[in-house]
């Protein structure tokens, strides 16, 4: 464990149903490319499997994977604790749900999944090597609220994070703060009080707006509530083709 990621975003793990698609479609609006990484008890399922890594610029900063049973098709984002187990009892304790038991990933660390008091998805990770927290393919993290409001107390207990003041802005948007004024994410409004809080996640490329007219050739559809064109990094909010909400944000 590296104490300076604890409440840092360390990782994502994408979940497709349709998975071959979903690497052509981040691979031509992301620019990423894919190693495969041969698991002998693999985390999802077991048994020995290959699990695809990608890649920017030679850091490897998320995993994608056949949908496991009973999950959704996804983008997960985990969080860094000093103790994985401690964190899910803390996390019950503040209303939140375990959605899978603290696990090994062999060679990697110790994984959780979680939802918040408002039904959003998050991982908990402790991860049993020195590389740093990666960079360059994910900028901060966004919050949709949906019905329920942003579960601050949640977080506060859970990672140190801290909601910002509310800054005036007509799109609504305020900054999740972590340790050491770590720039954790946004929060947003999702637009629709039927819609179930979430993170998505902010995948970097060179200009997101032309990203996004290139994304659409490929089959996905905007989502309701995205940011106005004058949010600091004019991010679009999208689902990708295998259905996992996104945002594309420029570098």
């Amino acid at each position: 464990m590296n104490s300076e990621k604890i409440g840092r975003i360390i990782w994502h793990d994408l979940f497709s149903s349709d998975l071959q698609r979903s690497l052509d479609f981040y691979r031509r609006v992301a620019g990423w490319h894919y190693e495969n990484e041969h698991a002998t008890d693999f985390a999802w399922g077991g048994g020995e499997k290959d699990f695809i890594l990608a890649l920017l610029d030679g850091e490897a900063g998320a995993g994608c994977t056949q949908t496991p049973e009973a999950f959704p098709n996804s983008w997960i984002a985990y969080v860094e604790v000093a103790d994985v187990d401690a964190s899910c009892a803390q996390a019950q304790e503040l209303s939140g749900t375990i959605l899978r038991e603290p696990f090994e990933v062999p060679g990697v660390g110790r994984n959780a999944l979680l939802r918040d008091p408002a039904g959003a998805l998050i991982g908990l990770a402790l991860s049993r090597h020195d590389y740093p927290a990666p960079t360059r393919q994910f900028g901060p993290e966004i919050y949709l609220s949906g019905r329920s409001e942003f579960p601050a107390g949640f977080y506060l207990e859970l990672f140190d994070w801290e909601l910002s003041a509310a800054s005036g802005r007509t799109d609504g948007e305020r900054r999740i703060v972590g340790p050491s004024s770590t720039d954790i994410g946004r929060l947003l409004n999702a637009g629709g009080q039927d819609t179930q809080a979430m993170w998505v996640p902010s995948v970097r490329v060179d200009d997101a707006h032309r990203a996004a007219l290139e994304a659409k050739v490929l089959g996905v559809q905007l989502l309701e509530g995205r940011p106005s064109k004058d949010w600091e990094s004019n991010p679009v909010l999208l689902s990708d083709p295998g259905g996992a909400s996104l945002c594309l944000v420029d570098s």
